[in-house]
Formats: C-alpha cells, structure tokens, sequence
C-alpha cells in the first residue's frame, strides 16, 4: 500500500499528531485478532480523515465500510455539536469489537452502526450529507456513489479510499482482477462528472476527493 521510501514514511510518521490511546488499542486489536488487519486506516491516514473532518465541520457523516471503526472514530472528530456518523459494514462477527471501541471513545451517542447490506442501508438514512466515505467492496463503488449523491449536499464531499490499488491501477488492463478494473471505473466515473471537483490523494493507497459543486 506505501508508495513512499521508507525514510520518508518514517519522516511523516515522526511529524505527525500520536493517534488517541484508544485508536492505539484498536489498531492493536485489530492486528491481533482479525482477518486482513491491513484493511484498517491506520494512523496516519487515520489523521488525515480527522483533519478532514475538523477543517469540514460536517453535521452529517455516512461511512460505507466500517470494518474496525477506525476510520469512524477518527472522522467523528469533526462533527458539529448534535452531529452523528452513520457507519455500515456487512460484516456482523465485527460488531461487538466495533461498538465496544466507539464506546471506549465516548462516541456512542454520535456514532450510529448499521450491519448489512450498504446498497439497501443507504436510502434509508436520511441526508443531507456533509461527507460521505467509502471504504467497502470495490466491485460496489460506481454504485455506491449513485445512491449518496443526491443526498451530498452541494459543497459535501465523496471520499473514497483504495483507488491507487496497491498499484495495480497502473496494470495493462488484461492483467487487472475485477477490483482493480472496479476501482479504476470509479475513477473515471468521477472525472467525467461535471457535478464535482476532485483530486485524488497519493496517501497510503490512495485518497480519492470529490467535491459536490
């Protein structure tokens, strides 16, 4: 997932803000105990979402893919005052783990979890949405951003993790496995949207921002 020597990861890492001692645990746990522990944000992307979200202020977050909670812990950071982070991961055996650490964060009351299927979780909670983040099944974005976007509300964000791919984005077409030609059909979806501004990140494996106009 890093792009970067070595030393200069090691530089950025030095330099940046020390993750909460509960984000510390969590990553811990998560390493220790569950399946593709990669998969977690990490601390520093992880305070790139939070400085996100403190610079946005949003009033209304909706993450797709909660795994660990993370990500959400970090990206509550920013809410207004009275502000919830709704948060859905398919994967029911993370839940306990999920709300246990969100508790451990004192955020339950501004973060809301939901366990299923996001494609049928999303048109039920209802917008508008200052950010909405997505960092789930890759095969699943292009659609995932059709149902948020009417909720985004204008000068709302879409930011969608992964979308470098471990490289694989880069590949000859005829060696891309269906996630990496997933990912790179996101990717021009948003380009060729003339709804959003947007840049992608070279951060970990890739940040991509859209900006609703």
């Amino acid at each position: 997932m890093n792009f970067l020597p070595i030393e200069i990861e090691e530089y950025i890492e030095k330099y940046t803000q020390n993750e909460s001692d509960v984000l510390t645990k969590l990553n811990r746990d998560t390493y220790a105990n569950v399946l593709q522990p990669r998969m977690i944000a990490g601390r520093l992307q992880g305070q790139i979402l939070a400085m996100l979200s403190k610079m946005i202020r949003p009033k209304i977050i909706l993450e797709v893919g909660t795994f660990t909670g993370y990500s959400a812990i970090c990206l509550a950071q920013g809410l207004q005052t009275g502000g919830t982070l709704h948060t859905i991961d398919i994967n029911e055996e993370l839940e306990d783990m999920i709300k246990k650490y969100i508790r451990k964060a004192g955020l339950e009351s501004r973060i809301k979890t939901y366990i299923g299927n996001a494609k049928k979780i999303i048109p039920d909670i209802a917008g508008p949405y200052d950010i909405v983040y997505i960092d789930a099944d890759k095969e699943n974005y292009s659609n995932y951003y059709d149902l948020v976007f009417d909720k985004v509300k204008p000068g709302g964000f879409i930011i969608a993790d992964n979308v470098l791919w471990n490289g694989n984005v880069v590949k000859p077409e005829s060696e891309m496995d269906e996630e990496t030609k997933s990912i790179v059909k996101y990717c021009k979806k948003v380009h060729a949207d003339s709804r959003v501004e947007h840049v992608i990140f070279p951060v970990r494996d890739g940040l991509m921002v859209a900006r609703k106009k």
